[in-house]
């Protein structure tokens, strides 16, 4: 699970040091309430509320204190990465930029459905959305994000 966790904490937090700390806190946040989940149910879908929920809390806090925390990730990755390596980085970073750019709503469905690869219904259910809200933010995200790419 936790490679799909680190995945959708890129996706909501857009940037790699707050994905990496939403992650740990969603883990830290289940192992503390693990005797609330119940078996038979999904597992995923727990992880991934708890932490949507951790998100939230993130973003309202942020506000409240008018401080943006913004990472220097320029020249990260100079040097390590083999060429062909290279190409494939620049276009999950160009990605990656245009993700950030997106509204939380878009961004959220658009992890879940074409990063993680979970089902409409799945995403609907996760989020607690129709299955309507669902797709048109995945078609008003998916369009943005293909005309943010090609602007650059």
């Amino acid at each position: 699970m936790l490679p799909r966790l680190r995945r959708f904490a890129h996706g909501l937090a857009a940037n790699r040091a707050d994905a990496d700390d939403l992650t740990q806190v969603t883990i830290e946040r289940a192992l503390r309430a693990r005797t609330q989940w119940q078996e038979g149910s999904r597992l995923d879908a727990w992880l991934y509320r708890i932490m949507r929920n951790c998100w939230i809390d993130t973003v309202r806090s942020r506000a409240r204190s008018c401080k943006i925390i913004e990472s220097a990730e320029a020249g990260e990755h100079i040097g390590h990465d083999p060429r062909p390596q290279i190409d494939a980085r620049l276009d999950l970073d160009r990605l990656m930029r245009a993700m950030e750019r997106l509204p939380l709503e878009q961004r959220e469905v658009v992890a879940l459905v074409l990063i993680d690869g979970l089902g409409y219904r799945e995403t609907a259910e996760l989020l607690d959305l129709p299955i309507g809200t669902v797709s048109s933010r995945l078609v008003r995200g998916r369009t943005a994000l293909l005309a943010m790419v090609k602007e650059g």
